[in-house]
């Protein structure tokens, strides 16, 4: 191995995101803390070793090695390999951006044609029992705490609605206490009678759980594993359930196990290599099609945002032109698949993205707790920052002006 391979590995091992630090941080990180890799004794441990490939594939990934000629190669292929993957991540393939852009909007539109399909987050509880120090839900950070009453949410849910919307994505922070899977369960209930299509973002459960919300009107789950070195998890991830690295890998296969229509995959940019976790991230979800072959796939590709009490985070090395290359890559390889680019990005990305490889787009967002209805005072803090604040009419008008087709839901509940 050469001393510039020596140099990388070393970079890679190092990789350090100094703007979620703080001297707090530093100091909890040194303390003793359970093991994140065995399982609590309320968890359910699944017959699966999906797991396990993907992290032995990430961990094998050397992205400096592939060359100007394996780029070509992925680009020339119509079905694209796991190696055509591992080709499109790497930096040699920051070169052909534009053509790898193409060929990405020519597969997004063989599949999904001009459609773009809008949703909205719900944030019904904010309350957390996780130290994850880079989210501004974690349990440490003082914060305004709400949780919506079963009153609140059909509101909220009426406002939303009465935009147009038809597809709403429930959001909790990670308390099992505060919000019980009884209390997602009839959240979803009252969405019935507002909403064609439900997703939960919510505390990984089990198979069973799943299954009790899918029963309540739930049709697909978003897990978003953060990263996937299981190592770097480790020191991001200082105390709760979500310190536990294999359940959440394997949450999107005990929500398939549940009834669940469709489960989502993503990786938190810039919190470690992004190349590698977004390697891992598709490969998770190319292992999962291949055994669930009915399931449909999502991905979402959120970059770090600030958060209250520190406006200093960001997303270090993953800027645009990367963040293109892994929506595009991830078109690439999975050409079905739905790619959703949040509201983490400003307007201008985002309206960009959705005409190139992105398929669903997240409109009059708000990440705080009670802040739709105007009749519901603002209860609770927001988890970051967002940078398009559109309103649902505003981004459905910009989509028409580039040439796309918005579309509210083309599901039906089963």
């Amino acid at each position: 191995m050469s001393n510039n391979q020596i140099n990388n590995e070393e970079k890679k091992d190092l990789h350090i995101n100094e703007s979620i630090l703080s001297d707090e941080i530093r100091e909890d990180q040194k303390k003793n803390r359970t093991n994140h890799m065995e399982y609590m004794p309320d968890m359910e441990v699944l017959d699966s070793d999906i797991d396990k490939q993907v992290i032995a594939a990430m961990n094998n990934y050397d992205y400096d090695k592939y060359t100007e000629y394996d780029v070509k190669r992925a680009l020339n292929n119509t079905e694209r390999s796991v190696e055509d993957f591992k080709a499109l991540l790497s930096p040699a393939a920051l070169p052909f951006i534009e053509e790898i852009a193409k060929a990405a909007q020519i597969e997004t539109r063989k599949h999904f044609g001009n459609s773009t399909y809008m949703f909205t987050p719900i944030y019904i509880a904010n309350y957390c029992e996780n130290y994850c120090i880079y989210c501004g839900f974690n349990c440490h950070n003082k914060i305004k705490r709400a949780c919506l009453n079963d009153e609140e949410i059909d509101r909220e849910m009426k406002a939303i609605a009465d935009t147009g919307l038809q597809e709403i994505l429930i959001l909790t922070g990670e308390s099992r206490a505060k919000s019980t899977v009884e209390y997602i369960g009839n959240a979803c209930k009252i969405a019935r009678k507002y909403f064609k299509v439900i997703g939960l973002e919510i505390y990984p459960v089990n198979s069973d759980e799943y299954a009790y919300l899918h029963e309540c009107g739930a049709d697909y789950v978003t897990v978003f594993q953060e990263t996937y070195n299981s190592d770097k998890y480790e020191t991001l991830h200082l105390a709760g359930h979500k310190r536990i690295f294999p359940y959440r890998v394997n949450a999107q296969e005990r929500a398939l196990k549940g009834g669940m229509r469709g489960v989502g995959f993503g990786a938190l940019l810039g919190l470690d290599d992004f190349r590698k976790d977004a390697f891992a991230t598709g490969y998770h979800a190319y292992l999962l099609q291949r055994k669930y072959p009915h399931a449909e796939i999502a991905f979402s590709c959120p970059r770090l945002r600030p958060i209250i009490n520190n406006d200093r985070i960001n997303p270090m090395d993953v800027h645009e032109t990367q963040l293109l290359q892994v929506v595009c890559a991830y078109r690439l390889f999975m050409p079905f698949a739905s790619i959703t680019v949040s509201t983490r990005e400003c307007a201008r990305v985002r309206d960009n993205l959705v005409q190139i490889a992105a398929t669903k787009i997240s409109a009059g967002v708000s990440t705080g707790i009670g802040s739709h209805a105007k009749d519901i005072e603002d209860k609770g803090d927001d988890q970051f920052e967002i940078s398009d604040g559109r309103s649902v009419d505003e981004i459905y008008n910009d989509l028409l002006k580039v040439g796309m087709q918005p579309v509210m839901s083309d599901y039906i509940y089963v």
